[in-house]
């Protein structure tokens, strides 16, 4: 076989090669996001400061929904710096107006800021509201933190 009749068949190979990926292959498309998910409550932890009383988390929360909240509480789990479930609390956000962002502090006694590792979501402990159906407070909940603390559901 000639040079020329090798370099042919590599370059057929290469270009063969290149050509579109197999359907098994290709990534599959990006969720939408936007408002093709519905509306849905967003929770940010914006801040965690040690206080008289042991930590204060400080959410921003906005209610995205279609209609006001007259109560949103979310069962929430504590995770240590060894990330073991150190306890349980309940968060109660009271009432959240459609469309409006509200900040909220809730101060944990006997807790260390320094010590949290992870704040989880856990459940709707209460989601009420005119038209809401109790579980629309868990739906489409969107997590964020500004901290060093890892938070989601």
């Amino acid at each position: 076989m000639s040079l020329t009749t090798s370099l042919r068949l590599l370059t057929s190979a290469l270009a063969m090669s290149l050509g579109p990926a197999p359907a098994w292959a290709q990534s599959a498309p990006a969720p939408a996001s936007g408002p093709a998910q519905g509306p849905a409550l967003s929770l940010e932890l914006n801040a965690a400061q040690p206080s008289e009383k042991g930590c204060r988390l400080t959410f921003v929360v906005n209610n995205a929904l279609s209609a006001d909240l007259s109560k949103a509480a979310f069962e929430i789990a504590l995770f240590n710096e060894a990330g073991v479930v150190d306890r349980l609390a309940v968060l109660d956000f009271k009432g959240l107006p459609a469309g409006k962002t509200k900040v909220t502090r809730f101060d944990l006694a006997g807790t260390d800021c320094g010590k949290l590792s992870r704040v989880l979501i856990n459940s709707t402990t209460e989601c009420a509201g005119n038209g809401v159906e109790p579980a629309a407070c868990m739906r489409g909940l969107k997590t964020s933190t500004k901290t060093a603390i890892a938070f989601g559901v």
